[in-house]
């Protein structure tokens, strides 16, 4: 009575820890999902905030925010085109990590731009926005250059699969139209040779000679019939004796 008691104790212990280990799952599930949410909704309000900059706003503010702009999208683009590659080719793992390095450098001019979009000084601003504008071009070349290879391999790849999947198809296809004119081909020889047999001229019938009456000769005697039950023969050992003569009288 007591084991049973200690079992279904631990079973409840067990039952107990399982539910709570999915509980804690399921909210941290729910978390990353509506911080993901969050981060989302805002990068887009951040991008059409920095597009209505772009567009509405002239001189410094007007350039920072296209700097902004230009380099967001360059990034997220090759992060995007990084990560989908990733799903399906492993060397593009590597690519990925020097990505993550590009990345901390966008980073850090995304927060210098966004700095300096709130900076009073304009004029010391558009002092420093040729060397921003060198280091976004940097940068925003360097995730295309990524972003491109990563689609020029993965359309290579694809162009090779489709060729070599054109050629198993045409060799399959040739196999089917062989196997299918063979059937074709016996039924024409089997109805060729039917046509041969049902065409050619019957056989005459040969004319039996009537037999000559020869008194010479005489029909051979038929030998008598065997016998229902003949005699077996008796079979001789090595071990028996010969029987004498005077025995067989």
């Amino acid at each position: 009575m007591e084991a049973a008691l200690i079992i279904f104790a631990l079973m409840l212990l067990m039952v107990v820890g399982l539910g709570a280990y999915l509980t804690v799952k399921a909210v941290g599930a729910a978390k990353r999902g509506v911080e993901r949410t969050v981060v989302q909704a805002r990068r887009t309000v951040e991008d059409t905030t920095l597009r209505a900059k772009s567009f509405g706003q002239v001189g410094v503010a007007g350039a920072l925010a296209q700097l902004r702009l230009d380099l967001r999208t360059s990034m997220r683009a090759t992060q995007q085109a990084l990560a989908d590659g990733a799903r399906t080719d492993a060397s593009l793992r590597e690519s990925l990590a020097l990505f993550e390095r590009l990345s901390a450098h966008g980073h850090e001019l995304d927060g210098e731009l966004k700095r300096l979009e709130q900076e009073p000084d304009k004029q010391r601003t558009a002092q420093l926005l040729p060397d921003l504008r060198e280091r976004a071009a940097q940068i925003i070349q360097a995730a295309d250059s990524l972003r491109w290879a990563a689609r020029d391999r993965a359309r290579r790849f694809a162009e090779d699969d489709l060729s070599l999947l054109s050629e198993q198809i045409e060799m399959e296809s040739g196999a089917l139209r062989d196997w299918s004119s063979e059937p074709v081909d016996d039924l024409a020889a089997a109805a060729a040779e039917w046509d041969a047999a049902q065409t050619a001229p019957a056989p005459s019938p040969t004319t039996t000679s009537k037999p000559t009456s020869n008194p010479a000769s005489k029909p051979a005697p038929t030998p008598p019939p065997a016998a229902v039950n003949p005699p077996t023969p008796t079979m001789q050992y090595p071990w028996q004796k010969a029987p004498r003569p005077e025995s067989a009288g």
